[in-house]
């Protein structure tokens, strides 16, 4: 089985900075593409970012030159690193990555969800 455990959410100011991590454990083969999702109150759950294997990098236009997301292939993770945080960046973050295991399927999961609020 794959296990997501993401970490780094919490309450920032207008204009503050957070940091979150997404970590996979399990039978992994290989990581492709791995991204962050959020879902604000009353609102459909949107894409992010995306970064592909080879570091490709997409973004929402709504966080584009606030946002950066990196990869560590070596931990299996996907960190998204947020500054410039506005209120309406206020969410519940979850990590999906697409991967494959040893056995030869191939999935994508998603992370718990973290929450981040953007609040003074």
């Amino acid at each position: 089985q794959v296990q997501l455990v993401e970490s780094g959410g919490g309450l920032v100011q207008p204009g503050g900075s957070l940091r979150l991590s997404c970590a996979a454990s399990g039978r992994i083969l290989r990581i492709n593409v791995m991204g962050w999702y959020r879902r604000a109150p009353g609102k459909e759950r949107e894409l992010v970012a995306t970064i592909t294997g080879g570091g490709d990098v997409n973004y929402v236009d709504s966080v584009k030159g606030r946002f950066t997301i990196f990869r560590d292939n070596a931990k299996n993770s996907v960190g998204l690193q947020m500054n410039s945080l506005e209120p309406e960046d206020t969410a519940v973050y979850y990590c999906r990555i697409w991967l494959q295991l040893w056995s030869g399927s191939a999935n994508d999961y998603w992370g718990q969800g973290t929450q981040v609020t953007v609040s003074s």
